[in-house]
């Protein structure tokens, strides 16, 4: 069985989303998800197939964690507080930020008066 069809050089359409006339040559077939739809649509109305709209077509693996992660031995800096020195932590001895973490307040009075 063989698809003949008429040239259809005079032949006109109209867009499935506008409505206006075209020539039916014109009019490009509308992809949703990498499949025809059906809809003949003009060049203003046609939108393309984009790839972030084609859900579990790219396969997604983003490891977040080790697992069972261990420290570095081999650098001494590694296990202690490297990088970071809090100042006022409460173990001041031998260290150069000898500063209190404590603090003073005043309280007072509040006089309210209705008129």
């Amino acid at each position: 069985m063989s698809k003949n069809y008429a040239a259809g050089k005079h032949a006109f359409g109209f867009c499935d989303r506008c409505g206006f006339r075209y020539d039916l040559n014109s009019l490009k077939y509308e992809v949703v998800d990498e499949r025809r739809n059906g809809y003949r649509v003009c060049d203003s109305c046609l939108n393309p197939d984009h790839p972030q709209l084609q859900l579990g077509e790219f396969r997604i693996y983003d490891p977040q964690s080790l697992l069972d992660p261990r420290p570095d031995q081999g650098e001494e800096a590694s296990t202690g507080t490297f990088g970071w020195n809090p100042v006022g932590d409460g173990d001041t001895a031998g260290s150069e930020y000898t500063r209190s973490t404590g603090g003073t307040g005043v309280v007072g009075t509040v006089t309210v008066t209705t008129t």
